[in-house]
């Protein structure tokens, strides 16, 4: 009989290292990267440099500390994974030191705090993402908006995107402009057909801008489940979970509440589903436990989006079931070869 030899579920996808998975993440990325570089200029890709540096210094500087190969462990591409996601996620025109900020505090506390790449109970991204969110309010919330309905009517090139991150550009709130998210959950007294048609964040050109984003990162999401580097498990319940949610409170009143299409086509959703709730450190490892664990974060999000504090939820939706995640691999363990039943835990009163 054949058996399924598994190791630590960062070292290995499919026989390759973790190097070449990191990387193939990382690749998988582009198609949405060029699509908001189109959409909002070179903020982006300027965002995932400022990253990609502070990253491999911050990973040196501590590996260094603690007194380990500085060039072993570079080599697996894991920092530089963590500033890519964390360069897309922020707004294209944040202030150098947000990124760096977000970086620094990703690699240093979440990641190598905990004693590098396997032993982080939390998605070092979103960590980093969720306390500049918290703590920097007012330049997380700066947003692009489309060419046609900002007040400038053009792109930032790549000089504004350079002063308006490293220095100051007085005509920047000429390009800025809420998120469709954004808009929709400050509507207000408005209704959902009165704000679409009043609210620019919300006017067809907004949104299908964020559409193709999510598409772009939709194709590069199926490239990784070609590749076998994730499983379908995670991102499907993550959807499901968001769009079974938002369909049953849009069937209820959807003078008030967004539609299914609406919550998967804005914000963060296939970014978040196919390449933050997948990662293989902080989520869950069982079949069953993916599933739970997607669900419960599609769940969070929209409740997050609908009555929290802020208009997208993925960062704490993933944080809050990265705590959940060792309890559902615990209850939701495969059955073990030569043993009739899966282990279900303990019961109460039940020796250990």
């Amino acid at each position: 009989m054949a058996l399924l030899r598994i190791s630590s579920p960062h070292a290995q996808r499919a026989g390759h290292r973790t190097s070449w998975v990191m990387q193939m993440v990382i690749l998988a990325t582009v198609p949405g990267i060029l699509v908001q570089t189109w959409l909002f200029g070179f903020g982006t890709l300027i965002n995932i440099i400022i990253a990609c540096l502070t990253a491999l210094a911050s990973e040196a500087l501590i590996l260094l500390i603690r007194k380990r190969s500085v060039a072993f462990f570079l080599k697996d591409y894991s920092a530089l994974l963590t500033a890519v996601l964390l360069g897309i996620a922020l707004p294209p025109v944040v202030p150098w030191w947000v990124t760096v900020t977000a970086v620094g505090f990703a690699i240093i506390f979440a990641k190598q705090l905990y004693g590098g790449l396997g032993n982080n109970p939390f998605n070092p991204a979103m960590v980093g993402y969720a306390i500049v969110l918290v703590s920097f309010p007012v330049p997380m919330s700066q947003w692009l908006g489309h060419t046609s309905l900002t007040t400038s009517g053009e792109t930032l090139s790549l000089l504004q995107s350079l002063q308006a991150i490293f220095h100051h550009l007085p005509s920047i709130d000429g390009y800025t402009m809420a998120t469709p998210l954004d808009g929709f959950k400050h509507k207000d007294l408005l209704d959902s057909e009165a704000a679409f048609n009043t609210l620019p964040a919300l006017q067809a050109a907004s949104v299908n801008a964020w559409l193709w984003i999510n598409l772009a990162y939709l194709a590069g999401g199926l490239g990784l489940l070609w590749l076998r580097i994730i499983t379908w498990h995670t991102p499907v319940a993550f959807l499901a979970g968001l769009l079974a949610l938002s369909g049953v409170f849009y069937v209820i009143d959807p003078s008030h509440f967004a539609s299914p299409a609406f919550h998967l086509a804005t914000g963060a959703a296939m970014f978040g589903a196919f390449f933050i709730a997948t990662d293989p450190v902080s989520s869950c490892t069982s079949n069953r436990g993916k599933l739970i664990y997607g669900l419960g974060i599609g769940i969070l999000i929209y409740i997050i989006r609908t009555w929290g504090g802020y208009p997208d939820g993925v960062a704490f939706g993933v944080l809050l079931m990265n705590f959940a995640a060792p309890l559902i691999d615990y209850y939701t363990q495969p059955r073990s070869y030569g043993h009739s039943k899966a282990k279900k835990g303990l019961k109460v009163g039940e020796d250990k």
